[in-house]
């Protein structure tokens, strides 16, 4: 009778989550050799993810997507302040388009390099085994637990990654999970022009005092309308606040026109990156790694670079595959965590005084520079950028110290 460990698997390269960052990783290392195996709880990549899902600009070139893929060319940013006054920001446009369509995209991307892209495969535990890793899950389709060793693992299961039992543990996780919940809108005629252009954020207090991040973003076929407010909310209180505000949208945006609604729910994460990403033979990346602006909840850039990160780290690696961690944990924090975790201590600041949105959305407003600086990753900054930033940091510190 043979063993178990006979009947175990072994893989080069595990990815756990079909995400943006588990599908880029998946993709990126099949294409480059590496033998690579994808567990995708879901039974349709992408169907259940709830997201405004805004794109950054060049994204689709940066990854090589197809261009399809995008809904809506946003060259307006809108953000509304606690009082409800809009500031209009001109940005580099952006692009809309769905998880469905990012996700699934990617996925197949990813089966047609050579990865072996399992859905309704859910992670049930982690172990150390030798050299490696073992991972334990649940093949809903067969209907058994199984085990699968790998030289190393990527995690990328989103905001609701089960890491609690594993090394990569954050005691401060649950404080930074964001409930959301978002209506997907069906007009009978096209909304008012303008919201096909815009991105419109807003921030505003919730009936229980509580600060939210709401948004409209548009596609191709409805309106995206939702928020979330950090921690928990009951659910009908949530729907309520939803309603609230989806109804200032409709009287601005499509007044006139009979819509039906689809309601979806999720958490996102809203706190400061995920401290240990990486450790000997496994890596975290995307969400479940924190890597998420909490200004604005925007991630998926994050995400899918954190996937290419991993995959050049194993592929890198291959003679000495117990390196890559090393190479992947250093390579992510460098470049994005300094930005992130200003993000996160900006959001607090913020949510102390709402007044302070409207401080910083009218120095935003008056300033074309700060808006486009911003939006550049720190590495693309250039000395004078930087001093600009500071700059501008301190004016908003003058102007906040006594509000």
């Amino acid at each position: 009778m043979p063993s178990n460990q006979d009947r175990m698997e072994h893989v080069e390269f595990l990815v756990v989550g079909c995400g943006p960052a588990g599908g880029i990783a998946a993709r990126e290392a099949a294409r480059a050799g590496v033998g690579t195996v994808v567990l995708e709880k879901d039974s349709v990549i992408g169907a259940k993810r709830v997201c405004a899902a805004g794109l950054r600009p060049g994204f689709c070139a940066t990854f090589d997507l197809p261009r399809e893929i995008v809904h809506c060319d946003t060259p307006r940013l809108a953000l509304f302040d606690p009082a409800g006054k809009e500031y209009e920001l001109t940005i580099v446009p952006g692009h809309t388009t769905t998880r469905e369509e990012l996700d699934g995209t990617i996925g197949k991307l990813a089966s047609a390099e050579g990865a072996d892209v399992r859905t309704s495969a859910m992670f049930r535990e982690m172990r150390r085994e030798g050299d490696g890793v073992v991972i334990e899950y649940a093949d809903a389709r067969a209907g058994e637990r199984k085990t699968i060793a790998a030289r190393n693992v990527f995690f990328a299961q989103g905001s609701t990654a089960k890491l609690e039992e594993t090394e990569f543990a954050y005691p401060q996780w649950q404080s930074g999970l964001v409930t959301t919940l978002q209506y997907r809108v069906y007009l009978d005629r096209p909304a008012d022009a303008v919201a096909y252009r815009s991105l419109e954020m807003h921030y505003f207090a919730t009936r229980d005092g509580r600060m939210t991040v709401a948004w409209m973003f548009p596609k191709r076929d409805h309106l995206a309308i939702g928020l979330g407010v950090m921690g928990k909310m009951p659910g009908a209180q949530l729907r309520a606040e939803l309603d609230l505000f989806t109804e200032r949208v409709r009287a601005r945006l499509y007044p006139a026109a009979a819509f039906t609604t689809k309601l979806e729910g999720h958490l996102l994460y809203g706190g400061a990156p995920r401290p240990g990403i990486a450790i000997p033979g496994a890596m975290v990346g995307g969400t479940a790694a924190g890597l998420v602006d909490a200004t604005n909840g925007e991630g998926i850039y994050e995400a899918a670079m954190s996937g290419r990160m991993a995959a050049e780290a194993v592929s890198a690696a291959r003679a000495q595959p117990a390196r890559a961690y090393e190479r992947y944990g250093a390579a992510l924090k460098k470049r994005f965590y300094g930005r992130l975790r200003h993000r996160a201590e900006l959001m607090r600041f913020l949510e102390r005084k709402p007044a302070r949105y409207t401080k910083l959305f009218e120095q935003l407003a008056r300033s074309p520079r700060f808006v486009d600086v911003l939006q550049r990753e720190d590495r693309d900054r250039s000395l004078g950028d930087r001093a600009f930033l500071y700059g501008q940091a301190l004016r908003f510190a003058a102007r906040t110290v006594h509000g």
